[in-house]
């Protein structure tokens, strides 16, 4: 997957920092979005991110998702 990829989160996962349910357990399964960046390294260095994919779902809503919680639409 790359930057500009539309994508749905297709695994259950519980965010607590979407602006509408802040501090609250949401659930983002179905949601879709734009991957916005892919971390692959860090001032030149490679780097093994865990959450590897920057998703945009909204304009105050981005998340860090990884490849087996997301599939390309």
């Amino acid at each position: 997957m790359q930057v500009g990829d539309r994508i749905r989160v297709k695994e259950s996962v519980i965010v607590y920092h979407h602006p509408e349910h802040r501090n609250q357990p949401f659930d983002i399964k179905g949601l879709e979005g734009e991957i916005v960046s892919v971390l692959l390294e860090w001032q030149g260095r490679p780097v093994s991110a865990n959450y590897p994919f920057i998703v945009q779902f909204g304009p105050k809503f981005r998340t860090h998702l990884n490849d087996f919680e997301i599939e390309k639409v």
